[in-house]
């Protein structure tokens, strides 16, 4: 039976229906904490080889059986997944390519990983195909009747063996692609499904709804990054719009809660939500805030969303995707945080150096 890996997967058993209602006119305000302080900072560890004309997009990890870190990256031009040494960096080999047969890709865009189960999202194949590690071996994949032009995705375990199952749905109308939907098609800017897992490992997964604000101050014109909370029932939503770049708050049961990151926090686009978690109920959101020439990191508290630090690298520009892996390594005891780096790297920050630049919580180091 697949096992949980996310930060923050716990096996709690929350309501969830298959569509959400309209929030209710009247709802609370806007989080609105203190400004975003400077960044700070922080150099890479390292940053990969250049691969260019790759057009790297999302990264997740996945721990092997000898306690190897794999690193893989989503590659978007070529259709094909990047695999890197998670300790050095360096190229370890791709895997697939083009078409639409189980095992390859179509412009594959979002990643997550649940036990030894591989999860990419397919923005050109529309669907989300499931692969078994160490062999890359197709399971299964689902989605292909609803999703348009998925992206995001986060997986979060209601119960052993059964997953919920989040995808960002960000089609558009136009020639170029660039012009959005009519206000009643953003109720379907984000899919739910429910995923069960048999006793020999077998998916089976089943849809359960769309749901999104389609006016108002959380209104999702444009998404890509998602990742929830269990302790807390929060999805962060990341609104990509230009002008209006931000992080929405929707609970599971697809309701906007009626708070979002105050406007100003992002400068460029907010990207790459992850939550840092610390114990059983503390801990940090993590945010890109995708700009050239430096790209900066934004985190949040885990409970308040208040601002606790922000910090940008000495390279690392125009991110997209990023991930936390938390575990120790041998190079980094306490845990690294993976970025791209302007489409065709991924560079390391050692959490070590985070946590002593911004003052965070020492019991974050695992």
């Amino acid at each position: 039976m697949p096992k949980p890996i996310l930060a923050g997967a716990l096996a709690l058993l929350l309501a969830a229906c298959a569509s959400a209602p309209p929030v209710p006119a009247g709802g609370p305000a806007a989080a609105s904490p203190a400004p975003v302080p400077t960044p700070a900072r922080i150099a890479e560890a390292w940053v990969s080889p250049a691969m260019p004309g790759e057009e790297l997009d999302s990264v997740v990890t996945w721990t092997s059986a000898d306690g190897a870190t794999w690193l893989l990256a989503t590659a978007k031009s070529s259709h094909r997944l990047v695999l890197l040494d998670g300790e050095t960096g360096g190229l370890s080999g791709t895997v697939g390519s083009r078409g639409e047969a189980a095992g390859a890709f179509d412009r594959p865009n979002g990643l997550a990983v649940f036990g030894d189960v591989l999860f990419v999202v397919e923005r050109d194949n529309r669907r989300v195909q499931l692969l078994s590690l160490p062999e890359f071996a197709p399971l299964a994949s689902f989605g292909n009747d609803e999703l348009r032009s998925p992206y995001g995705i986060w997986l979060h375990e209601r119960a052993p063996g059964e997953l919920e199952v989040f995808v960002t749905d960000s089609f558009m109308y136009g020639e170029r692609h660039d012009v959005v939907p009519p206000a009643e098609e953003l109720a379907q800017r984000i899919r739910r499904y429910r995923l069960r897992f048999d006793d020999q490992g077998h998916p089976d997964a089943a849809y359960l709804g769309a749901f999104g604000e389609t006016a108002g101050p959380a209104r999702l014109d444009r998404v890509e990054s998602i990742a929830g909370d269990p302790l807390h029932a929060r999805l962060m939503v990341a609104e990509e719009d230009a002008g209006s770049s931000t992080l929405h708050v929707y609970g599971f049961d697809g309701r906007w809660s009626g708070r979002s990151l105050p406007a100003g926090t992002f400068a460029g686009e907010a990207e790459g939500v992850l939550l840092w978690t610390c114990g059983t109920d503390g801990g940090y959101w993590l945010a890109v805030d995708q700009r050239k020439p430096l790209t900066a990191f934004h985190l949040f508290h885990r409970d308040s969303l208040a601002p606790a630090g922000s910090f940008h690298g000495t390279v690392t520009s125009n991110t997209d995707g990023a991930t936390l892996h938390a575990a120790a390594t041998p190079r980094f005891p306490g845990g690294v945080l993976y970025a791209v780096h302007d489409d065709r790297a991924v560079a390391a920050f050692d959490l070590r150096d985070v946590v002593e630049a911004l003052g965070l919580d020492p019991g974050c180091l695992r």
